[in-house]
Parts: C-alpha cells; structure tokens; sequence
C-alpha cells in the first residue's frame, strides 16, 4: 500500500513535471495527521491554515444553521484535497467543520509552506490554476443541478458520478448533501430500486 506521500506525489506528477529536488522539496512541507471515525480536521470559526490532502479515508465538509441542521458542502476520499480555500486565502472564520467519516490520514499544508512553493517552485501555479478551475466546474454543476433537477435526478447523478460513494457514506450524510431528509432518501431508492 502507498504511502500517503506517494500518494501526494502520484496526484501532483499527474498534471505537472518535478525534478527530483522539486519532489523533494515538496513533500518535506507536509505534516502528517491521523484521524479517528468522528474526529474533526477543522471546526467552524476558526481561520483555515492549511490546505489539506486525503491520503487515507473519508471526510466531509459542513455547515450547521441557526436551527442545528447540518448542511453537507462536499465530501473527500483518497487523492483528493479539501479544506476552505476562502478562509485560507483570506484569513477569516470559517462557516465550515471538517470531520473524518472514516479513519483517515490527512496530509497538511500551511499557508506558509504554500507560499513559500509557489514562490520556490513556479510550477505549482500551474497546478493550482487546474485545481482552482476543476473545483469551480463541480460548484457551477452542483449549483445548476440544485436548481434545476428533482431531488431523484440529483441522486442519480450523484451515484453515477460519485459510484464509490454510495457503500462508503451514511445514507444520512447524502440526505445532506443532496438537501433532503434521509426518509426522502429512502423513498427515492425504493423508488429506483423498484423500476
């Protein structure tokens, strides 16, 4: 099994060329965190300093309204960064809590170690201009699905865009996400299961 600095490097090297010395320099800016089922990365209003890489697990990003609603922005696996970039570049409260669903290893990068690679290494610009318009993309979808689908519709698209999803994630954290009740859910997938 990969390291979760392989991993890092495996995902990194997928859009852009490094020397040796660049990956060296890379890596050695991350520190390592090991999160148990439940545990939280970040809590809301506190600033986001890092930026975050999963290297094993799974976790999920949300907000909690004024009535304790929990409302699910967005959900990490394996080879995926997360965190809330607003907060980190801006160096405001979050809104935002990040929990592991899963025991999970995560791969931190401090805002200090981010400036200082994109300083030392220009190449990583490139990597965060792909990452930047990639996470952009997924929001305008998810927004126009938001808007314009039934809540059937974006439980389809869901499954069939994010099919490792569905065995690893509680139904009632995709009820969340999908913004309906878990019991709608469950009608929904009687529902499909039926036709």
């Amino acid at each position: 099994m990969e390291s979760g600095i392989e991993v890092i490097v495996n995902n990194v090297t997928k859009h852009i060329s490094l020397t040796p010395s660049e990956l060296d320099f890379y890596t050695s800016l991350f520190e390592i965190r090991k999160l148990k089922k439940k545990e939280f990365l970040f809590r809301s209003g506190s600033v986001c300093k890092h930026e975050y890489f999963v290297s094993k697990g799974c976790l999920r990003t949300f907000t909690v309204d004024k009535d304790s609603v929990e409302h699910t922005a967005m959900f990490a696996i394996e080879d995926w960064f997360t965190g809330d970039i607003y907060s980190f570049l801006t160096g405001l409260p979050s809104k935002n809590n990040i929990m592991a669903i899963e025991e999970s290893e995560v791969l931190l990068l401090s805002k200090k170690n981010w400036e200082k690679l994109l300083e030392q290494v220009p190449k990583f610009e490139k990597l965060y201009r792909i990452k930047f318009q990639n996470s952009f993309i997924a929001l305008e979808q998810r927004m126009m699905l938001s808007l314009s689908d039934s809540a059937e519709e974006r439980y389809l698209h869901f499954i069939e865009k994010y099919p490792m999803f569905e065995q690893r994630i509680p139904q009632k954290y995709i009820a969340s996400y999908l913004g309906i009740t878990p019991e709608f859910l469950s009608v929904i997938r009687r529902k499909i299961a039926g036709k």
